[in-house]
């Protein structure tokens, strides 16, 4: 993206595995700075193969166990599924872009330097699982859609799974349908950028697009101001009750022209905001 738009500011919102296809939200220039404002939650269309264990979890690694297994019957994977929603802990792939002490997991396994039982578990939340297609064979496949919060890592769902059920397991595909937001059915191709690009046509979404979510704030001229010069801002009195939830406002000008974004902090009895401008 960087070389199509010669815009060397580009950022984006989560990582996909090498394998993996599907939406990637992309910001650029300036709009960078919202990219940890939108609203959590992705989705995927994931395969999971019975009978293979990799050490990257998935199809791409070096098989580690080769276990036929075509007496595996959907039945016994349905009464395993349900361990897998709501909150729980789970052990994130060695082969992942997580850092520890400042080096990503994946060239610390790649130089042999860390296993899969020295990665730290982490708490993720599952919201949904439901089965998609189920494919009998020596290697039997799950076709499955799950909803998950950020940091989920759906390679681990289908390793743990295949440990539950004793075959092994190792996801075979995998799909990002929505992120952040913004779902398969509105992102581009790569290829399709070029293209438009090429006939001069390309719209880059406004940097609120997907903060619609967020409650607004109309400044007037003098809070606008103040409020482009870095200055804080007082909370309208119909903001006060603000939940936990809302503790990031979208401001906009008289004209509702986007400015930023606003933090709610507590400055003694009076709750000011802080500043996350896109200027």
């Amino acid at each position: 993206m960087r070389k199509l738009l010669k815009q060397k500011k580009i950022g984006h919102g989560g990582t996909l595995d090498p394998m993996a296809t599907g939406v990637l939200p992309i910001a650029v220039g300036n709009a960078t700075r919202l990219l940890r404002f939108l609203p959590e939650g992705k989705a995927y269309e994931a395969k999971i193969r019975f009978g293979l264990v990799t050490n990257t979890d998935d199809i791409t690694g070096e098989v580690l166990s080769d276990r036929p297994c075509p007496t595996l019957t959907l039945t016994e994977i349905q009464k395993f599924l349900p361990s897998f929603q709501g909150k729980i802990t789970q052990r994130p792939p060695a082969f992942s872009a997580i850092q520890v002490n400042g080096k990503r997991l994946y060239d610390l396994a790649r130089r042999g330097e860390i296993t899969l039982d020295d990665v730290p578990m982490r708490e993720v939340e599952i919201t949904e699982i439901r089965i998609l297609n189920w494919a009998e064979g020596d290697y039997p496949e799950l076709d499955v859609a799950i909803a998950c919060g950020s940091g989920t890592y759906i390679r681990s769902i289908a390793r743990d799974l295949g440990e539950k059920l004793g075959c092994g397991a190792t996801l075979s595909g995998l799909v990002r349908t929505y992120s952040n937001g913004f779902d398969l059915d509105s992102s581009l191709t790569f290829d399709q950028v070029e293209e438009l690009l090429r006939s001069h046509s390309l719209e880059v979404l406004a940097p609120d697009h997907g903060l619609h979510f967020l409650p607004v704030v109309s400044l007037n001229e003098d809070e606008t101001k103040r409020w482009c010069m870095g200055q804080a801002i007082a909370i309208p009195d119909n903001f006060s009750n603000l939940g936990a939830e809302n503790i990031y406002l979208r401001m906009c000008d008289q004209s509702q022209n986007f400015l930023g974004v606003s933090e709610v902090v507590e400055a003694g009895m009076q709750p000011i905001v802080v500043l996350h401008p896109i200027n």
